[in-house]
């Protein structure tokens, strides 16, 4: 997918129509619209874990992948094992080359993140951006758990989005939903969540570059705490 195929007037139509749907129809409004495959890829944190539950209820089309980045959360991977026994899910799993990784780690250190922002970038690239275009590829439609009060580059986000770096659409069904929605949702529904939750964690990545924040703290403050720049690690930068 090379080109735009969501022009601005058919996103701004979209968003309008989204506004008033239930998560399951605005799902199934992109398929009507765009007409093409749809990817959901979850990183088992609270907002991935609803949609995962709501994409079995619905029985939607829609494959689910998610990204072993080899530096993950042992409760992160149980959250996995747990959801595909409740579920049935067959989720594609992606790794990143292991010459980039051995060619970091050898060239850097094994925490080499650390040291700069550069480095970190760098090493996300390697273990999650890179990855992740490999699996769009196949895609046109791009489902993520992503909530507009996560950040401040979050809060632009629209329902439906243009994603330039990955050139796909990318839909956004949980905008509006805040944490505590999120989490109500999860224990109304039995949902299996990565129990870091209940330990301050709120946004979960990889171990060494994650930990729980404080009260008062930013939804994000947990993620590449060190840093002083933008908590992002170049998936969601359209």
């Amino acid at each position: 997918m090379g080109q735009n195929i969501a022009r601005e007037s058919d996103l701004e139509a979209l968003n309008r129509r989204a506004e008033v749907l239930r998560v399951p129809d605005l799902i199934r409004l992109a398929h009507s619209a765009f007409d093409k495959r749809s990817i959901f890829t979850t990183s088992f944190g609270a907002e991935d874990q609803v949609l995962t539950h709501i994409l079995a209820e619905e029985k939607l089309p829609v494959d689910i992948m998610t990204l072993d980045t080899g530096r993950l959360f042992n409760e992160t991977i149980e959250t996995f094992e747990k959801t595909s026994k409740k579920y049935g899910n067959i989720i594609k799993t992606l790794f990143p080359d292991p010459k980039d990784v051995e060619s970091y780690v050898n060239t850097n250190g094994i925490n080499a993140f650390y040291e700069s922002v550069e480095m970190r970038k760098e090493c996300c690239g390697i273990r999650k951006v890179k990855p992740l275009e490999r699996g769009l590829n196949e895609y046109g439609i791009w489902i993520t758990g992503l909530r507009a009060d996560q950040s401040e580059n979050r809060s632009e986000l629209h329902f439906f989005d243009w994603d330039n770096r990955f050139k796909i659409v990318k839909v956004n069904p949980l905008l509006h939903w805040t944490f505590n929605e999120v989490m109500d949702f999860i224990r109304t529904n039995f949902v299996p969540y990565n129990l870091l939750h209940d330990k301050g964690f709120v946004s979960i990545g990889c171990a060494p570059c994650t930990r729980a924040i404080q009260e008062g703290e930013d939804f994000r403050a947990g993620r590449w705490w060190w840093e002083s720049s933008k908590k992002e690690c170049g998936l969601h930068q359209s």
